[in-house]
């Protein structure tokens, strides 16, 4: 028999705020399904103000409490029966992070957890990369965010190692990013890819799903190096006007993409990676699984 139950994941992140929602379609003896239904993302930008001052401004705070009404009215009439709400890099930095957490419970009953970079690294992992990863291959995944980076090192279809750094889109745009964190990024990545002949990236990321799409190229096939490179060198020519024209991107795109193209090229040129796979998840997907696996573990402690 079929069963049909929505989720809804909430990722507060550093530039922007996402709301995904699922279904979950579920058929015994059948792989479990899970289909998007629907991808809000508001560009709150809380990483502008916690990056400068520690601290989320009263304009942010009303932004959030907005939002998370919107979404928890969105929510209600999709029906969803679970939900989970991650902040990441700004939240967890914000001085002022655990109040405006009980603050929106307060306002909107929405519960936040406000979740570490390994943290992070880990739901992140929840997705379906087995999917992509050849069980005889070595992939470096990168997760560019506003506020930090996730790397994952994959070989034989097992997780070797990941890191968090705070190496941000946002944090690059407002000069918070110094020379030392790129040397610490450098020096993990070389390190604990030099022992593999051949490396592949795996991308993830608002910024390389727009290049990926701008690509032409077929789902599931890589990017190169040298078309990265290429685009970046272009990206770096316009204007933020001329690539909200010229390229069709979105205001709060249109300069966030050149610092996280960097990245990208950057960990491709450190780990000797020629191509990078942008498949379509993130950690708005990684925390539907999260949700999923604890209803199987709830299910299967009733069983005992």
């Amino acid at each position: 028999m079929l069963t049909i139950e929505k989720y809804g994941a909430i990722d507060i992140g550093s530039n922007a705020i996402r709301l995904l929602i699922s279904s979950i379609h579920e058929e015994e003896g059948q792989t479990t399904r899970f289909k998007k239904t629907s991808l809000i993302r508001l560009p709150i930008r809380l990483g502008t103000d916690v990056f400068k001052t520690n601290r989320v401004s009263e304009e942010n705070i009303t932004r959030m409490i907005d939002t998370m009404q919107a979404y928890r009215l969105l929510m209600k009439t999709h029906k969803v029966v679970r939900y989970k709400a991650c902040a990441t890099s700004a939240m967890r930095e914000a001085e002022n992070g655990k109040e405006v957490v009980a603050l929106i419970k307060e306002k909107t009953g929405i519960h936040i957890n406000i979740i570490d970079g390994k943290d992070e690294a880990a739901i992140i992992a929840m997705t379906d990369l087995h999917e992509l990863i050849n069980t005889d291959a070595t992939y470096l995944y990168v997760d560019v965010g506003g506020g930090s980076t996730e790397f994952t090192l994959y070989h034989n279809g097992k997780t070797i190692t990941s890191k968090s750094f705070k190496l941000g889109t946002v944090r690059l745009l407002e000069g918070l990013v110094q020379e030392s964190i790129w040397n610490d990024v450098e020096r993990w990545i070389t390190q604990h890819t030099k022992n593999y002949t051949r490396v592949s990236l795996i991308g993830s990321g608002g910024n390389i799903n727009n290049i990926f799409k701008n690509s032409g190229k077929s789902p599931g096939k890589p990017i190169s190096f040298l078309y990265l490179s290429s685009y970046y060198k272009l990206l770096n020519s316009l204007t933020y006007e001329d690539r909200i024209w010229q390229l069709n991107l979105n205001q709060d795109r249109a300069d966030v993409i050149v610092p996280a193209t960097r990245i990208y090229l950057s960990a491709m040129k450190w780990s000797k990676a020629k191509n990078i796979f942008v498949p379509k998840i993130g950690l708005s997907d990684g925390i539907i699984k999260s949700l999923y696996n604890s209803k199987l573990k709830e299910q299967n402690s009733r069983k005992t």
